[in-house]
């Protein structure tokens, strides 16, 4: 389903036509790992559910770049086993398909030059991609003057659908403005990261620090939904 003219939705991923370029945010490698240690414990299935979308998405869309857009580790601090470990496959995986594999700086990424350079992809604050301006959205930048569509991660957008006392959330893109450019907001890689109900938990975007009512919702589950405005779900 086209979100913009020229730019798709292509399961959790975004693809940019003209530019042959895929895009997908906070993959979150590490997490399970995470949570063991916290006591919690989780069967590790996301690598290969993880594996598994993302070869799809590659195949569908045969492209010449791919654009991690911020958070592939989860960890904040050092870089954990799972995280080298896992990071690498992904890495590797991605490179069967294309030659350019370029990595945004998330808020997870402090220390990810080390898996960046053993692999020798490019690792940058945020990319220009024609009239497209790639950042991770954890903080605001000084926007290009010729961009007309700012994409970001970091907010793991989800709509929360009630069915009697039960409400399940599904991860969603969703598309609205910053001033006078569009903005693309992404929904997590990561399967065993449900997201952040849009409508009713705290923001963690400055980008969505603002009236979200007209921004629309592109809900995927078996196919991709679009849900229309925000204002009209409640």
């Amino acid at each position: 389903m086209e979100i913009l003219k020229g730019t798709s939705i292509i399961d959790l991923g975004l693809f940019l036509k003209k530019h042959k370029t895929l895009i997908v945010s906070d993959l979150h490698i590490g997490y399970e790992e995470a949570l063991n240690k916290q006591g919690v414990l989780v069967p590790r299935f996301m690598l290969k559910e993880l594996s598994a979308r993302l070869e799809e998405m590659l195949k569908l869309t045969k492209p010449d770049k791919v654009v991690i857009n911020g958070d592939l580790k989860h960890e904040f601090g050092r870089i954990s086993e799972q995280e080298w470990r896992d990071t690498l496959k992904i890495l590797d995986l991605i490179a069967k398909h294309t030659k350019d594999i370029v990595l945004v700086k998330g808020n997870h990424d402090m220390i990810l030059g080390p898996i960046a350079k053993k692999r020798d992809v490019r690792f940058v604050d945020d990319i220009i991609i024609g009239d497209y301006f790639v950042t991770h959205g954890d903080k605001i930048k000084e926007i290009p003057k010729e961009t007309k569509t700012i994409i970001i991660g970091n907010e793991h957008p989800a709509i929360g659908i009630r069915e009697g006392n039960r409400t399940e959330k599904f991860k969603c893109f969703l598309l609205g403005k910053w001033k006078k450019s569009n903005l693309i907001v992404l929904p997590s890689m990561n399967m065993a990261i449900e997201g952040s109900d849009i409508q009713n938990e705290d923001i963690l975007s400055p980008y969505l620090e603002q009236k979200l009512s007209n921004f629309e919702a592109f809900v995927v589950a078996d196919k991709v939904y679009n849900f229309g405005r925000l204002k009209d779900l409640r």
